[in-house]
C-alpha cells in the first residue's frame, strides 16, 4: 500500500496532484524572428487535433454551422480553416464528426449547443518548458496557426523558458474556459512578464544577432552609418505600418541618405528620455561623455538618439535600459511593440552589413604569438623560483597559512597573471573590427577571456579551486618527475585553443571540464529537492489587503511583504524609486551633471549567458555550455536522472 502511494511515481503526486491532461500537444522547438514575442506559431497537424469548445447562441450559430460543415479535415487549397471534432448537444451527449455526417449535423445544430472547434490565429494557449524553475517557464502566447511539424516562436522569448534549439521540446496547453483565456490574457502573457520579478529588470529582451546588429545600425559619429534610399527602405521592410522619415541630408553627388541612429529613433516614443553609458564604452576610469572616442555615451530626448551607440545595455536582456524604462513608464503593450521592432530592425541592419565569424578572428601576427610565449615563460621560471625558494625554507609565510599554502597561493596568482598578460597582448590585435571582439564587447556573445583563451594562452586548470595534485604517487602524470611542483606538472595550459594542447595539457583540461559537468549534474538534483522543499514549506503564505503576509489560518508570519512593502518587479534594479529618472524629470538636460553613469548597478544575472556562472566555480578555464534538460528530481536528492 505504502508503494502505491509515496513519492514522485506514487498515487498523489502521479495521479492527483499532477496528471496527464487531454488538450495538450508537445513537440521540437524552433525560431522564427519574424513572430511576435507574445505568438506561438502552431503545426496544422496540431491545430486540427486539439480544439475549443464554444457555445452556440443566436449571435454565433450561422459562422459555427459553417465550421461544423467543414468536418474535421477541411479542405486547405485555399490556406488553413478551422473545421470541429466533436459536438455536444444540450443533454450531454457527443456526436463525433466525420466528413460523411458533417453537413447532417450542421443543419440539426441550435441553440445551446456545445461545437468543439480547431484552433484558429489568435486563440490564447499555455506554453510550456520543463523544467519549470520560475513563473515564467509557463506562459500565454497567441496561436498562429503554420506549416512543419515544430512550434515555433520568437527568440526574445527563450531566455525565461532557457530553452534552446538543439532538439528542446516543449509542451503547449488549450484553454477550455472564457475565465481561464482572460486570466491567461492579462496576468500571463509574454508582455506581461517582460520585467523579472526578482530584481526589476528586463527578462526577455533582445539577444546574439539582435545586439550585434543594433551596433552595426547606430555605431559611428555623425549619426551612424549612413544607408542610401535601397538599404534604408530594405532595413525598414522588416518593420510593418512604419512611416518613412526624410533623408538626413545628401552626400556629395547629390543622393538622399539616412542614418543609423535616425532609423532607430522611428521606434522610439516621441517624449522618451534617458542617458546612460553603453557596453561599448572602454573610457578608463571615468567616462568622457560626449567626446568618448567609443561613441559609448548614450544620449535620447523627445525620443530621438542623439549620440551613442545601442548595445546589450540598452536592449539586451537583463541590462537593458531602453526597453527596461518603456516597459516601466509605457507599459507592457508599447515595450512589446518596440522589442519585436527593434529586434527586427536590428536583423535587418546586419543582414544589410554582412557578418561572419570563423577560426581566421583568433589570428595574431608572430611577434604577439613571441611576446605571448614570453610572458609564459618569464611566468612559469618565477613558479620555479617560487618552488626553489619553498625547498630551501626561504619563503616567506603568509598570515594564518602554512608554508605550503602560501606556495600555492603565489604560484595560483602568479599563472592568473600570465593567462591575463596573454589576453591582454592578444587583445591588443584583436580590434573592433574584429568580429569576435564585437560580440564580446556589445555583450552579444562570449567574452574577452574566451578570445584570449583561444589566442593567447588557456592558463591554469583547477580542481575545487586548487592546481591538479592528485594523480599517481606523488606525481600528476608518469610524465613528470615524482614531487614536481612545477607550472606543467601541476596543470598550466600555456597553449592557447588555436595553436592546440598537448597530450598532458589535454588532459588536465579534461579534468577541470569534468569538474564542471559534475557539479552541473550534483546541483540540479539538490537545488531540484531544496526548490521543493522551500515550495512545500511557502506554499500556502499570501499576501493580504491590509499589506501584512500571512498563512491560510490567518497567522501574521511579515507585518510588511519583504520588510519593505515592494514589489521586486516594480522595483528599479531593487530600489523603491530611481532618482536619476525623478531628476531628469524634474531638471531636464541639467540633470546630466548630476549623473553618475560609471556607477555599478544590479543588473541580475543574465539568464541567457550562462557561462557566468563558470566563475564562481573558481575555473574560468572550460568552458561548459550547462544544458539543462528536463529533469527529474527525487526525495533522496542523491539520484540525477539528467533529462530526457
Amino acid at each position: 500500500m505504502a508503494q502505491r502511494l509515496k513519492g514522485k511515481e506514487g498515487r498523489f503526486r502521479s495521479n492527483l496532484s499532477g496528471k496527464r491532461v487531454n488538450f495538450s500537444a508537445r513537440t521540437v522547438i524552433s525560431p522564427d524572428p519574424n513572430l511576435s514575442i507574445n505568438d506561438v506559431g502552431v503545426p496544422i497537424i496540431a491545430a486540427r487535433e486539439l480544439t475549443v469548445p464554444v457555445h452556440v447562441n443566436e449571435h454565433n450559430i450561422d459562422m459555427v454551422r459553417e465550421i461544423v460543415a467543414r468536418g474535421p479535415s477541411p479542405d486547405e487549397s485555399d490556406g488553413y480553416k478551422p473545421g470541429a471534432n466533436y459536438v455536444q448537444r444540450p443533454d450531454g451527449r457527443r456526436i463525433r464528426l466525420t466528413g460523411n455526417n458533417a453537413a447532417e449535423v450542421s443543419e440539426a445544430l441550435d441553440i445551446d449547443y456545445t461545437v468543439e472547434r480547431q484552433l484558429v490565429d489568435g486563440d490564447v494557449v499555455l506554453f510550456n518548458r520543463q523544467p519549470s524553475l520560475h513563473r515564467m517557464s509557463i506562459m500565454a502566447h497567441r496561436v498562429r496557426v503554420m506549416p512543419g511539424r515544430t512550434f515555433r516562436f520568437n527568440l526574445c522569448v527563450c531566455a525565461p523558458y532557457n530553452a534552446d534549439f538543439d532538439g528542446d521540446e516543449m509542451n503547449l496547453h488549450v484553454l477550455q474556459s472564457d475565465e481561464a483565456r482572460a486570466e491567461a490574457r492579462i496576468l500571463m502573457q509574454v508582455q506581461e512578464n517582460i520585467l523579472s520579478p526578482r530584481y526589476g529588470g528586463p527578462l526577455i529582451g533582445a539577444i546574439h544577432d539582435h545586439i550585434t546588429g543594433a551596433y552595426f545600425l547606430t555605431h559611428g559619429k555623425d549619426g551612424g552609418p549612413h544607408f542610401d534610399r535601397y538599404e534604408a527602405m530594405n532595413i525598414l521592410l522588416k518593420l510593418p505600418d512604419i512611416s518613412i522619415p526624410e533623408p538626413a541630408g545628401t552626400d556629395a553627388d547629390g543622393k538622399p541618405y539616412w542614418t543609423g541612429k535616425q532609423l532607430f529613433s522611428l521606434l522610439l516614443p516621441e517624449d522618451f528620455n534617458i542617458t546612460y553609458k553603453a557596453s561599448v564604452c572602454q573610457c578608463q576610469g571615468t567616462c568622457k561623455k560626449e567626446d568618448c572616442p567609443w561613441d559609448g555615451y548614450v544620449k535620447i530626448r523627445n525620443g530621438q538618439l542623439l549620440m551613442g551607440t545601442i548595445d546589450e545595455k540598452g536592449i539586451g536582456n537583463s541590462k537593458g535600459k531602453i526597453l527596461e524604462r518603456i516597459a516601466r513608464d509605457y507599459g507592457a503593450d508599447r515595450a512589446a511593440k518596440f522589442l519585436n521592432e527593434v529586434t527586427r530592425l536590428a536583423l535587418g541592419a546586419i543582414m544589410n552589413h554582412g557578418f561572419s565569424t570563423g577560426i581566421g578572428d583568433e589570428d595574431i601576427p608572430l611577434q604577439a604569438v613571441d611576446q605571448i610565449n614570453t610572458n609564459s615563460q618569464e611566468c612559469i621560471q618565477e613558479v620555479d623560483d617560487l618552488v626553489s625558494s619553498y625547498r630551501e625554507g626561504t619563503l616567506a609565510e603568509m598570515p594564518g597559512r602554512s608554508l605550503r599554502d602560501t606556495l600555492e597561493v603565489k604560484i595560483m596568482t602568479t599563472l592568473a597573471g600570465a593567462r591575463d598578460q596573454a589576453g591582454n597582448i592578444a587583445g591588443n590585435y584583436l580590434g573592433m573590427s574584429n568580429p569576435a571582439v564585437i560580440m564580446a564587447k556589445t555583450g552579444a556573445r562570449g567574452s574577452m577571456l574566451n578570445l584570449s583563451q583561444m589566442a593567447g594562452c588557456v592558463g591554469q586548470q583547477a580542481v575545487r579551486g586548487e592546481r591538479i595534485a592528485r594523480g599517481y604517487w606523488d606525481r600528476t602524470l608518469p610524465h613528470f618527475h615524482k614531487g614536481d611542483l612545477g607550472a606543467y606538472a601541476r596543470g598550466f595550459c600555456s597553449d592557447s585553443y588555436k595553436s592546440g594542447l598537448n597530450p598532458t595539457e589535454f588532459f588536465f583540461h579534461a579534468m577541470g571540464g569534468r569538474e564542471g559537468l559534475v557539479d552541473t549534474a550534483v546541483r540540479t538534483s539538490r537545488s531540484g529537492y531544496m526548490q521543493r522543499r522551500l515550495i512545500s514549506a511557502l506554499e500556502d503564505l499570501k499576501l493580504t489587503s491590509d499589506g501584512t503576509v500571512r498563512n491560510t489560518v490567518g497567522t501574521i508570519v511579515q507585518f510588511k511583504y519583504g520588510e519593505d512593502g515592494i514589489d521586486p518587479s516594480r522595483a528599479v534594479r531593487g530600489k523603491a524609486i530611481d532618482l536619476n529618472d525623478l531628476l531628469a524629470e524634474v531638471l531636464g538636460d541639467d540633470a546630466d551633471m548630476l549623473l553618475n553613469v560609471d556607477q555599478k548597478e544590479n543588473t541580475g544575472d543574465n539568464y541567457g549567458a550562462r557561462e557566468k556562472d563558470l566563475e564562481s566555480l573558481g575555473d574560468e578555464d572550460f568552458d561548459s555550455d550547462g544544458d539543462e534538460e528536463s529533469t527529474d528530481y527525487d526525495e533522496d536528492g542523491g539520484d540525477y536522472d539528467g533529462g530526457e
